[in-house]
């Protein structure tokens, strides 16, 4: 049946991500960890809210049916993280943790991770500095056999926390989760100058190079001093001339 290839449609969506990326912390064959932080300008309690409304922020690339409108997360111990559409429904996970304004845990395996009988553990941990301002952050945990592979993986999954942190943190400051077209414009103009500046830093390092392969350089010929020019004596003629010599 069809359904029997839908875990490979998030994960090989994973590719199309162009948000930024999250920290893989660690990467292992058996073993894996990714973080991901933001200052976000709203209150704990609703970027709480925020997290539970899956269906409004969770990208439909990384879904079965292909529509993130048919997410649901219930935010109590033992409550689902699951999609129902009328071709079927997924169980991505299971809520373990739930302290309001301050954490939401899951423990989940995404896309393909499913297939492979790891463990992983989604947390999304909420806290107000002093200055009042709110700290979201994401991470991901997994854990599983070395045959698993999970180094190889992490960039995919890297790619998706990355893109899903983006799409949630957007939509808790804004109520959408899509990116505008005048944030895109300072983003890229921003990854121009970066790409700019690291041609410029390996420009300077190859003419540094070069000037160093060179005997000396010209401002140490010019700073040398001229050599005192000598003339040699005349050669002597000689006491007897050869005849007809004048």
């Amino acid at each position: 049946m069809h359904l029997r290839f839908a875990p490979l449609v998030p994960i090989c969506a994973l590719v199309l991500a162009s948000a930024a990326q999250a920290e893989v912390k660690q990467s292992a064959p058996d073993s894996l960890l990714i973080v991901e932080t933001a200052q976000v300008k709203t209150t704990p309690a609703k970027a709480y809210a925020a997290i539970s409304q899956v269906h409004l922020w969770w990208g439909d690339e990384y879904t079965w049916s292909g529509k993130a409108a048919n997410l649901s997360l219930r935010a109590e111990a033992g409550g689902c993280f699951c999609e129902h559409w009328p071709g079927g429904s997924v169980e991505y996970g299971r809520v373990i943790t739930v302290l309001p304004e301050q954490l939401v845990r899951i423990e989940t395996a995404l896309g393909v991770l499913q297939e492979l009988a790891v463990k992983g553990v989604l947390s999304f941990s909420i806290a107000q500095d002093d200055d009042g301002a709110t700290q979201l952050e994401l991470d991901y945990r997994v854990n599983g056999a070395a045959s698993s592979g999970l180094d190889q993986l992490a960039p995919k999954v890297d790619e998706m926390m990355a893109a899903t942190f983006a799409r949630l943190t957007r939509y808790i400051q804004t109520s959408s989760p899509e990116e505008k077209p005048e944030d895109a414009i300072p983003k890229a103009q921003a990854e121009a100058a970066a790409a700019a500046a690291t041609r410029a830093s390996i420009l300077e390092q190859w003419r540094q190079q070069m000037l160093g392969q060179q005997p000396e350089s010209g401002a140490a010929k010019t700073s040398r001093p001229a050599s005192k020019k000598t003339t040699k004596p005349a050669a002597k003629k000689s006491e007897q001339q050869q005849p007809g010599s004048p």
